[in-house]
């Protein structure tokens, strides 16, 4: 049973963000610092865009936006990273691996629909040679494993000489 009313859980569940999050304004910055530089929230350039819409006419680039809109885009290294929270995409976490035990109606589908659209989205990131690299909420805590993890992903930081 929940034990707030339906509209205090409704006002409470709309601020919850699905873009610039703690976790990830934590991450851009640690990787900016470390001289990593990105686009945000799926953004591709126009040209690249044209481009995978003409050779992959069967994937929904909506608005010129990668599938999924990942959070952190590196265009020239095909490379993309999703910053997930653990309780709405289903990580395999204490936090991930509990659902709510009230209105199971709801939620259930709607996590396990939040699951397999994540799946489909990294599927049609590599059909379009895209590699991806999601970093959970749980995982942010460590600064060094996420730059570690990062930059084993990433590759080392491209400076002005080597561009």
């Amino acid at each position: 049973m929940d034990t707030v009313s339906a509209e205090q859980r409704s006002r409470m569940m709309s601020r919850i963000a699905s873009k610039n999050t703690q976790p990830e304004l934590a991450l851009r910055s640690l990787l900016h610092a470390a001289g990593y530089r990105y686009q945000l929230h799926g953004a591709m350039p126009a040209r690249k865009s044209a481009a995978m819409r003409a050779e992959h006419p069967d994937i929904r680039l909506r608005g010129g936006k990668l599938p999924g809109s990942p959070d952190l885009v590196f265009t020239a290294r095909d490379k993309v990273i999703f910053v997930n929270g653990c309780f709405w995409h289903g990580h395999d976490c204490p936090v991930g691996r509990r659902r709510p035990s009230s209105n199971t109606g709801y939620w259930n589908p709607k996590l396990d629909a939040n699951i397999a659209r994540d799946r489909r989205n990294r599927h049609d990131l590599a059909s379009l040679g895209w590699e991806s690299l999601t970093l959970w909420e749980c995982e942010l805590h460590s600064v060094e494993e996420v730059l570690r993890k990062t930059t084993g992903f990433l590759g080392p930081p491209r400076t002005a000489a080597s561009s």
